[in-house]
């Protein structure tokens, strides 16, 4: 039995490694392209670097993501279902709070985030960072399930809070502009989705008026605006700390100095912070509500070691040798000995990794086929994923032009999100609420990982090159999580209201059906009424018995 056990988790390990490594083939492809041909590194230890990096990140993700399979989605599921059994709607709001709170301090993407935030500006502390961008997702996860639990129009709840997101910001600095929409991608991952969907599937099945899961969309999405408005408060703080002058840049310099094994005790810390409340709050919950038998107890338990390792290599490679591979070709197209059209080919690559990074997201996979299943195979699972891809990629494609052009993100991010507003008006309930999740799921942890990093350098290169010094770092290199997280609201969408024409036709369809069958049935009632009178016509006298014999029959 132990060994079937152990060969059915090593198939599983397997497949994991095959989806992530097929995953970060295109990221792959064009650092090959890129530091291979186009511009060969210096040195033979800048190319270990690459290959030691990206082995980590792809080894660490696998086994991170395994980890999380056994233990992390279990425990969200587990808490999300017993918190029915509190009942009351103060506990379950609190808990709420609580639960998006822990489980979004473990967010990989969050922590690489966090770190390359500091290495820029060191006045913005890693761990505080990560606690304010966390302390806004539970906030808003109380908040996402008292809306169910009051039943809430989602669509004007949408509408007031980014509308309420965009007045907060006009008055932020601006280098927290960017990186406040970019913190908010960044905090809906593989952990904290599990835990927040749980809760709102249990609340909205249990607690709404409507009883149903059609309230569980739109919670991540909620939950996302969170983050934004946190930052966009610590922004405030920390400009009227500084009297309105925040400390230099520096410069954006990933996988510099240290070698792997410091990289490794450095992460170890963060790590272990960031998985240990999940393990804390679960342990009361299981001994007094869940009640798992100990073997399965037990295996969650090892499971979260499992997510520990994997995230401390995911982390360290990508602090490594990955980011320095992102800033490094970001840096390359815009080498001053380069004709001045080379820089524009760095439109296509953000397209390409936009697309391809979308498509092997298991997030959206994982929405593809939930919208395939309510709508009865109408849209295919493929249709949502290619949308998302294609939408995805000019949004990629978007971000390079922010940074190249240095137009500030507002003009971009103010039409986008006023677009997904106003197509909230014509698209279905239902629709809203899936196309702001998966918003909020989009930003992976290969974007934190290998986009950011590369947007960084392209910023970095710009402002080098710039004979005018440029935009900060902060102001123009972030920014682009939060394209990537706002196509899929026009997307998705625009996907809903197509789907509402459709279904719209083909009920007309029925009802036109429905009227000819009756039509025809009428014609043929009329036509038999007409042969029966004809032949009562023809024979009286047997009309006529069979009257006397309906007579005879009644008395």
């Amino acid at each position: 039995m132990n060994n079937i056990g152990l060969k059915s988790k090593l198939i599983i390990f397997y497949t994991t490694l095959k989806e992530v490594f097929l995953s970060s083939l295109p990221l792959a492809a064009i650092i090959i392209i890129v530091c291979g041909f186009i511009a060969p590194l210096d040195n033979m230890s800048d190319y270990v670097k690459l290959i030691v990096g990206y082995v980590s990140v792809v080894l660490g993700q696998t086994l991170f993501l395994d980890g999380l399979n056994i233990s992390i989605l279990p425990i969200g599921k587990l808490i999300g279902g017993s918190l029915i059994k509190l009942k009351k709607a103060i506990f379950i709001i609190f808990f709420g709070f609580v639960f998006g709170l822990l489980a979004t301090v473990a967010e990989p993407a969050l922590t690489v985030l966090a770190k390359q935030t500091n290495m820029i500006m060191p006045i913005i502390n890693t761990t505080v960072f990560i606690w304010i961008l966390a302390i806004g997702i539970g906030i808003m996860v109380g908040f996402s399930l008292f809306r169910i639990l009051k039943d809430l129009n989602i669509k004007v709840v949408f509408a007031l809070l980014y509308i309420l997101t965009f007045l907060v910001i006009i008055f932020v600095p601006d280098q927290f502009i960017a990186l406040a929409f970019d913190g908010s991608g960044a905090t809906t991952g593989d952990i904290s989705v599990p835990f927040i969907l749980a809760l709102g599937m249990g609340v909205s099945v249990t607690m709404s008026k409507h009883k149903s899961n059609d309230d569980t969309f739109g919670i991540i999405g909620l939950a996302s605006v969170g983050p934004i408005l946190a930052l966009a408060i610590y922004g405030l703080v920390l400009n009227g700390q500084y009297n309105g002058v925040l400390p230099a840049e520096q410069i954006y310099a990933p996988g510099a100095a240290a070698n792997v094994g410091e990289i490794i005790i450095g992460n170890l810390s963060g790590v272990a912070l960031g998985l240990l409340p999940v393990i804390v709050v679960f342990l009361p919950f299981q001994f007094f509500l869940i009640k798992q038998p100990k073997k399965e107890f037990i295996e969650i338990l090892l499971g979260t070691i499992v997510v520990f390792i994997g995230l401390l290599i995911f982390l360290s490679g990508i602090d490594y040798g990955f980011a320095f591979a992102g800033k490094y070709i970001g840096e390359v197209f815009l080498d001053t000995s380069r004709p001045e059209w080379f820089k524009w080919l760095l439109l296509i690559i953000g397209f390409i990794l936009g697309a391809a990074i979308t498509l092997s997201e298991p997030a959206v996979t994982v929405l593809g086929e939930q919208l395939e299943e309510l709508t009865n195979g109408h849209i295919k699972k493929m249709t949502i994923r290619m949308t998302l891809a294609i939408g995805i990629g000019f949004a990629s494609l978007l971000s390079m032009v922010k940074i190249l052009t240095e137009i500030h993100i507002l003009w971009f991010l103010i039409p986008l999100y006023a677009i997904s507003l106003i197509l909230m008006i014509f698209t279905p309930k239902l629709f809203v609420g899936l196309a702001f999740d998966s918003g909020g799921v989009s930003g992976g942890a290969l974007t934190s990982a290998f986009l950011t990093p590369l947007t960084l350098g392209v910023a970095q290169a710009v402002a080098a090159t710039s004979k005018s010094g440029g935009q900060s770092i902060l102001v123009n290199g972030f920014g682009i999580i939060a394209f990537i997280s706002v196509a899929p609201l026009i997307a998705v969408q625009f996907l809903g209201i197509v789907y509402d024409i459709e279904l719209r036709k083909t009920q007309r369809l029925l009802e036109d059906a429905e009227i000819e069958d009756l039509e025809e049935l009428a014609l043929l009632a009329d036509h038999l009424g007409k042969v029966s009178n004809h032949q009562d016509e023809e024979n009286p006298v047997e009309n006529i018995d069979d009257k006397q014999i309906e007579a005879n029959v009644d008395t």
